[in-house]
């Protein structure tokens, strides 16, 4: 592939729906500007340009008024700041000085929940500490405030009752990867589910009258499902359950109607069921979309007269559209498609592979491959842990797919989307089970006709921290990788990570207090002597979650081993790369070192 198609591939533009308003406006992201910016989408065709800021954007219209609440950082540092927008006295792209206020602390996170039709803004801030999550809800006329909740823990899902009496929320539980709902009633806060318990809780809606809510959840199963939620009991009532797969729910605003997403081995399939469970109806695919997610950038958003709903959508050949969903009829229509400038181009499809492991479990793994494959391959590791490898658009698994290299990405154990079992895997002290499925993977490449001694790794964050897992304690099987924003040692991670973040990591990876001898033995710094393959770094100087110091003594250390490194940092980026420019920059850099690398 040459780098003038590898450039309108990462060029590429991507939209996103984040909310509806009664007219059949919709709010939406754009990042034809280099990063994400609010657009609106008018019922007339119209595309309005409304923000310029120098971070990416989020927002939500305040209902029954003509008003946007815009989310927004400086520079990818995570620490959100909420500001309002009016939109129709735009007529022009704003920067941040012209925006209004409503809470801003750039020292602190604040993140927007939901706008109520009251006025009022329901966020989550560290503000108190720095560690906890307070929730908290602002009315946007006078300024007031009130706590809903200060106990303690990061605040996960959220929800106000429609009368604001009320609310729910969920917070971590005990285990790893749990949850635990709270109910909140004026100064009463009331545990509706065990923090023992190994469950995940999310999704959570009312229904009208306040005495019960929908959830997504996966409590006493392994795959997730919709339920209905008695607030005054804690009982959950099943309503659309796949014993195969995960199914997620999104209530329509006047209770009547559930869209549910089931996720099929990384596609999404989308439905219309009654509030009791009840199938109505499938909902079919716009026309030139394939097998891909829907609800994987942002939540799908129901019109407030639930009669339809904004979704973002992705596949292999689809950047990101906003489509639109007829909830009355199953049909679905693009309304902002960022494929139009690619058209031209053929994208490869994955199909599905079920790796075996010498331990008697199988690896779901999507194989892109080449129409003349030369042999080489790249595995692409989600982050997370707890992430999935989906059926989605990636500009770099088709570029190296263009390259001639077949594309392996994985869902190793501790990935979401096959179960409970299956993300459990991991947990603490399995974290090298996890790496342990790379090895498998390589032995799986000869049955795809590929050549052992030229695989490559890639991946960022939690994968970033496979790729260096992989090349220390399996030096003899990689011939390169590329390590994108990722965890160098769990120790040093722990200890200099977000205050916030560490106190939530934790239940994961493990205690710096009771695990630290396995956290210092699962490091790849620790065994980095071993490495002997090629290393491309890329990081973010701002980044929150990974700190930059995990890619420099990295770096350094395979350096020390007299193996070539080379490391990129962008001082206007956070966790991961935000801004085309920067894509622009470092992703052609490391798939032309993949290319060197993997070249015999």
């Amino acid at each position: 592939m040459t780098e003038t198609l590898l450039h309108r591939l990462l060029d590429a533009t991507t939209w996103r729906a984040f909310d509806v308003d009664a007219e059949g406006r919709i709010l939406a992201g754009h990042d034809a500007s280099g990063s994400v910016q609010l657009v609106e989408l008018r019922p007339t065709g119209a595309q309005v340009p409304l923000t310029k800021l120098d971070g990416a954007v989020h927002g939500r219209y305040v209902p029954g008024r003509r008003l946007v609440v815009v989310s927004h950082d400086a520079g990818g540092n995570e620490r959100a700041q909420l500001s309002l927008l009016d939109p129709d006295a735009v007529t022009a792209p704003v920067g941040e000085d012209a925006l209004t206020p409503l809470v801003h602390d750039p020292d602190h996170i604040h993140g927007l929940v939901e706008v109520l039709p009251t006025g009022e803004v329901v966020y989550t801030t560290n503000r108190r500490n720095g560690v906890d999550f307070d929730l908290v809800v602002r009315r946007i006329d006078d300024g007031s405030e009130s706590v809903l909740y200060d106990g303690g823990g990061m605040v996960g899902a959220a929800a106000v009752s429609h009368d604001g009496t009320k609310a729910l929320m969920t917070r971590p539980g005990r285990p790893a990867l749990s949850s635990q709902i709270l109910l909140l009633v004026g100064d009463t806060t009331t545990e509706l589910t065990d923090a023992d318990e190994h469950a995940r809780y999310g999704g959570l809606q009312w229904l009208p009258g306040g005495e019960a809510a929908i959830v997504t959840s996966d409590s006493g199963r392994d795959h997730l499902g919709v339920a209905h939620l008695d607030v005054v009991t804690g009982t959950l009532t099943w309503l659309i359950v796949d014993d195969a797969h995960d199914v997620a729910g999104r209530l329509s605003p006047d209770g009547e109607r559930i869209l549910a997403i089931t996720d099929e081995d990384g596609a999404s399939r989308l439905a219309i069921h009654a509030t009791d469970g009840t199938f109505l109806r499938d909902v079919a695919l716009p026309p030139g979309l394939r097998d891909g997610v829907a609800d994987f950038l942002t939540v799908p958003r129901w019109s407030p007269d639930a009669t339809g709903l904004a979704i973002t959508w992705t596949d292999p050949a689809t950047p990101a559209d906003v489509v639109l969903v007829d909830a009355e009829r199953g049909r679905a229509a693009v309304v902002a498609s960022s494929r139009e400038p690619l058209a031209d181009l053929a994208f490869v499809s994955p199909t599905s592979h079920g790796v075996p492991t010498p331990d008697g479990e199988t690896v779901p793994c999507f194989v892109y491959a080449p129409e003349t494959p030369s042999g080489s391959s790249v595995t692409i590791v989600h982050g997370g842990p707890e992430g999935q490898s989906v059926r989605s658009f990636s500009a770099i698994v088709q570029a190296l797919v263009g390259d001639g290299h077949t594309v392996l990405v994985p869902n190793v154990r501790g990935s979401v989307g096959y179960g409970k079992r299956w993300y459990s895997l991991d947990d603490v002290d399995r974290r090298l089970d996890s790496v342990a499925d790379l090895a498998a993977l390589h032995a799986y490449l000869p049955r795809l006709g590929l050549d052992p001694a030229r695989a490559a790794l890639w991946g960022g964050s939690y994968g970033g921290y496979m790729v260096l897992a992989g090349l220390a304690f399996q030096p003899g099987l990689w011939a390169a990788g590329v390590d994108i924003v990722g965890i160098s040692s769990l120790v040093t991670f722990l200890e200099n990570t977000s205050a916030y973040r560490r106190a939530h990591r934790e239940r994961e990876y493990g205690s710096l207090e009771r695990d630290r001898e396995f956290l210092e033995r699962a490091s790849p710094l620790n065994r980095i002597g071993d490495v002997r393959a090629p290393l491309f770094v890329i990081h973010g100087a701002n980044d929150p979650r990974v700190p930059l110091s995990e890619a420099e003594q990295v770096a350094a250390a395979v350096r020390g081993n007299g193996v070539e490194v080379e490391m990129v940092v962008y001082d206007d980026e956070g966790h991961g790369l935000a801004k085309r420019v920067n894509r622009l920059d470092a992703y052609p850099r490391a798939v032309a070192f993949l290319g060197r690398a993997l070249r015999h």
